[in-house]
């Protein structure tokens, strides 16, 4: 079996398939798919992404099937550890070495962006399904990349506008200090100052942060109406429990969390998560073909029955796009992939109507959620009420105003 050869980034070979009998078209490289799982293991991204990712993209290889054409795929995985140069030296030797084609996965802007940097016109492909800056489809497009799920424009606008509709005119934030955070807080506040709304501050903490007493009373004492937390995982969770304490909710003011995911809120409890706002673009509880990929999922080796995010939603649904487009296509590089890629409209299983603009922008719906109540939760993992659905049109970034130099 081959991995990426061990050492300090922890990769192993998550899955290798032979799917049909035959070989795979000569087009194909070392006639084989490798598609590399790049994410946050051990840190605070490791329950919304972590090996939940690498099952996800198992499963999409596994459903595909070798697409009819006895296309072999390889499934791959490493920890980025939230830091730039160790993802960049992953993808490098991805490329050079382990004759990887594709990447996939990537929570962490500033790691997605370096990658999204290695990759640029090179025979792979970048399948950013968790990266979340809204550069990777405007100043910083490539042509080798797709990004799936979410991103820093819908995040920031479509949240503060569904809030600012439910009365959420005055914020404050408290926002994780770097690309993530900052890009959030930069669109939200665009379209609350364009909307005769008004930001009354702000605090930045570091990634990873444990105490967040003095910026949640520094947001308490703003009398802001929302408090919007722009960060992400633990440092979310941590932020939540810790406004619990303070009853800033009870108090009045409303929170938003503007990425958050259903493990979160499993992770942080309903007893201290209830009433929470939060903009999703995949609830494992939504329909008949969410709640059966959720079962299948939580029933894969080290799930433990745990339920899917949005993330890891994404990483199956951009992986098995990408395959399907190799089975289409004959061809592994991206020059070839990529646009085919990019000819699909049309109904994803997980994400609804779907639409993969030219600019590398999946587009698909978003839903605005309330946490439930403990009594209103029926069952495990029940943990959202939907509050409003965001058709895709409305919830990205209009492509014409990106700036994607791909954009005729």
């Amino acid at each position: 079996m081959r991995g990426f050869g061990g050492g300090r980034f922890g990769v192993g070979l998550a899955l290798a398939l032979a799917c049909a009998a035959g070989s795979a078209r000569a087009e194909i490289s070392d006639n084989v798919v490798r598609i590399g799982v790049l994410n946050d293991i051990s840190g605070i991204f490791q329950d919304t992404n972590g090996m939940g990712s690498v099952e996800a993209a198992r499963m999409a290889a596994e459903d595909f099937g070798g697409g009819g054409k006895g296309i072999k795929v390889e499934i791959v995985y490493a920890d980025h550890q939230n830091k730039a140069d160790v993802g960049s030296a992953i993808a490098r030797k991805w490329l050079d070495v382990e004759g990887v084609d594709a990447i996939v996965d990537v929570p962490n802007s500033a790691v997605g962006l370096a990658i999204n940097t290695v990759l640029r016109d090179s025979r792979m492909t970048f399948l950013a399904s968790s990266t979340a800056s809204s550069d990777l489809t405007g100043k910083a497009c490539s042509p080798n990349t797709i990004q799936w799920v979410n991103d820093a424009w819908a995040t920031g606008n479509t949240t503060a506008a569904a809030m600012m509709q439910r009365g959420g005119k005055d914020w404050y934030f408290v926002t994780v200090d770097y690309a993530l955070g900052k890009g959030i807080e930069a669109e939200a506040t665009n379209y609350i100052d364009k909307h005769g709304g008004k930001v009354l501050g702000s605090s930045k903490h570091p990634l990873g942060t444990s105490d967040f007493a003095s910026f949640l009373l520094q947001a308490q004492n703003s009398k802001a109406k929302v408090i919007g937390l722009a960060n992400a995982g633990g440092d979310t969770i941590n932020a939540v429990k810790q406004a619990a304490e303070f009853g800033i909710q009870e108090g009045g003011q409303t929170m938003v969390a503007f990425l958050l995911f259903v493990n979160d809120v499993h992770g942080m409890g309903l007893k201290v998560a209830q009433g929470l706002q939060l903009l999703e673009a995949f609830y494992w509880d939504m329909n008949d073909d969410t709640r059966a990929f959720a079962k299948r999922f939580a029933a894969r080796p080290g799930m433990n029955g745990k339920m899917p995010s949005g993330n890891q939603a994404g990483v199956y649904a951009s992986t098995l796009a990408y395959l399907n487009a190799v089975a289409a296509t004959g061809s592994d590089d991206a020059k070839v992939v990529v646009p085919q890629m990019k000819t699909f409209k049309g109904k994803d299983r997980l994400f609804g109507d779907t639409t993969i603009r030219q600019d590398g922008r999946v587009i698909h719906p978003m839903y605005l959620f309330e946490v439930k109540k403990p009594e209103e939760s029926k069952y495990p993992y029940d943990y959202y009420k939907l509050i409003a659905t965001i058709p895709a049109e409305q919830a990205f970034r209009p492509i014409a105003d990106g700036g994607c130099s791909l954009v005729k």
